[in-house]
């Protein structure tokens, strides 16, 4: 659903047109309607606060580097819906190289016999915290759709695959849940 406009406010498609031709304050006003859209969807992928900012920062640099791609098939929320999606999974995958490289360091610092710092990183929505380890396909499935409140259809739509698809991911993704939360009921 595309945020109300006043009604002397252009439609996102048309700012979005505007904005892909160079227009800057289409851009401008592009950005300020989204913001908060692209920073609970980064928000409800990392469950961090200034992670979800980082990754909404990043989806706005993107965001002006490729709006002159933009071409108007497909509704603008879902392309934003896109571009946070996959700003998250960078934005993973460096953090996971920046955990393998402290793990290195630890390794060596314990070597070198050097105290190691308490692990601070206490996220107590158990919940959240086991969606963010399922593989990426799924995780985005369960994000869109419970997260978001998507429907089946609007998730394919945003992750460019079949309904039946999503539907799939989000089954392997209930059942690898179950285990990872030790719920009984599963064991497959």
């Amino acid at each position: 659903m595309e945020p109300p406009t006043r009604i002397d406010e252009p439609a996102d498609q048309t700012l979005a047109t505007l904005a892909s031709n160079g227009d800057r304050a289409a851009f401008a006003l592009l950005v300020e309607r989204h913001y908060d859209f692209i920073h609970r969807v980064a928000w409800k992928w990392c469950r961090d606060r200034s992670a979800a900012e980082d990754i909404a920062q990043n989806v706005c640099l993107r965001l002006g580097a490729t709006i002159r791609t933009w071409r108007n098939e497909s509704a603008l929320r879902t392309w934003l819906y896109r571009l946070t999606i996959n700003a998250a999974h960078d934005h993973a995958r460096s953090m996971a190289r920046e955990v393998r490289r402290t793990k290195a360091w630890s390794v060596h610092a314990m070597a070198l016999g050097e105290e190691q710092e308490e692990d601070a990183a206490g996220d107590g929505d158990h919940l959240w915290a086991a969606v963010r380890s399922l593989p990426e396909k799924q995780r985005d499935a369960v994000l869109l759709v419970y997260g978001e409140e998507m429907t089946h259809a609007a998730a394919a739509v945003v992750m460019g695959c079949a309904e039946t698809t999503i539907s799939y991911h989000l089954h392997t993704a209930r059942k690898r849940l179950k285990r990872l939360l030790g719920e009984p009921g599963d064991e497959t």
